[in-house]
């Protein structure tokens, strides 16, 4: 069977990884503040040409912006976060 560029209608869905459970595309597509998730093309690849579709969408840079940087560690997320809550007690004391 040949996939097809279209995404599938709001009926079909599958298990988002970092929701943990059933969304449809159109959740995927508008999730990042208007744009998709950075996740999108690793979730979506086998169900149609994700790819594809999200190229004919956005602009470069928007592109850019999603699929462009890599993901944040989420252990250096969490030392960024606890240094600046350090600060703000710090400069409050």
């Amino acid at each position: 069977m040949k996939r097809q560029n279209t995404p599938p209608g709001d009926d079909y869905k599958i298990r988002c990884p970092r929701l943990g459970h059933q969304i449809p595309f159109s959740y995927c597509r508008l999730e990042n503040k208007g744009l998709p998730c950075f996740k999108t093309l690793d979730c979506w690849y086998d169900h149609f040409l994700v790819e594809e579709h999200i190229k004919q969408e956005l602009t470069p840079e928007e592109w850019g912006m999603v699929f462009g940087s890599p993901p944040r560690q989420k252990m250096l997320s969490l030392v960024e976060l606890i240094e600046q809550a350090k600060k703000r007690e710090k400069e409050e004391s």
